[in-house]
């Protein structure tokens, strides 16, 4: 009984202090993102990561984007032609897409393909001393090497989670309209009646907190990584566990906080793909 409240006791120590650790991590991040521009804000640091993070991440996210929307059409025909609904289908796959599956997958894929490289990356020059260098030479390594990447997490994301809408809507198109033979016209009427700006500015605005998360977690992992190449490893995987879990809770609050904003700017009453 004693081993094992000792033992809690020294899991919650170990989970406050890295807490306190990762918050003072983000703290410093900020002060440098605002108060460093002239270290990091250095075109051969921003454009690097611009390309690493965005450019090379497009033809996954584009393929993603498009089989979610295939898959959407495939689950969804068959109930909603039941009802005599499938002229409908276009709001429902689209409204999906934009407003949930494409945010939410973007981030993950980029969690994956990025957030694990930018851990390992940074966990591999701690354990090499080169972030000690760094130091050594005068410069911070959180503003010359956590900033600019998460400055790219940030900015890159938004366009990403784009490709990935675009090519979901099209995937749902192909299937919903050349695969089913579902009207197109009515495919594009419900999309443009039911999918509003504002839900497209709901799946950027998550995006944009997904990219942050990725960011900041990924850096912090690698930044704090200890145990030689066995810690490095860790260290990658912990990053896309922890920033899967981040996206997928962050996405509850935000899908509140922005129903709630929405509903205090404009009311309850709302278009639905089953109005009209």
């Amino acid at each position: 009984m004693t081993h094992n409240v000792a033992y809690l006791g020294r899991k919650l120590t170990h989970s406050v202090e890295g807490l306190g650790r990762f918050t003072a991590f983000c703290l410093t991040t900020t002060r440098w993102l605002f108060g460093g521009v002239g270290t990091w804000a250095r075109a051969e640091l921003l454009m690097n990561q611009f390309y690493q993070i965005g450019t090379r991440s497009v033809p996954v996210m584009m393929v993603v984007g498009a089989f979610v929307g295939m898959v959407l059409a495939v689950e969804t025909y068959s109930e909603f032609a039941a009802i005599g609904q499938e002229l409908r289908l276009g709001g429902i796959i689209n409204i999906s897409v934009v407003k949930q599956i494409g945010p939410v997958l973007a981030a993950v894929m980029l969690a994956g393909r990025i957030g694990g490289s930018v851990s390992a990356e940074l966990g591999t020059m701690r354990v090499t001393e080169q972030l000690d260098a760094l130091r050594v030479m005068g410069t911070d390594p959180v503003a010359y090497l956590v900033v600019p990447r998460v400055v790219a997490c940030v900015v890159m994301i938004p366009f990403l989670t784009v490709f990935s809408d675009l090519l979901g809507i099209f995937g749902g198109y192909l299937i919903t309209v050349r695969g089913f033979g579902v009207n197109g016209y009515a495919y594009w009427e419900f999309s443009a009646r039911y999918v509003s700006i504002y839900d497209v500015f709901v799946g950027l605005a998550k995006s944009l907190f997904f990219g942050l998360s990725i960011g900041l977690i990924s850096c912090y992992k690698g930044f704090y990584c200890r145990g030689g190449a066995e810690g490095v490893g860790r260290a990658a995987t912990d990053a896309f566990v922890t920033s899967f879990l981040a996206i997928i809770v962050s996405n509850f609050f935000l899908a509140k906080f922005l129903k709630d904003f929405y509903h205090l700017m404009y009311g309850y009453g709302s278009v639905s793909a089953f109005s009209g």
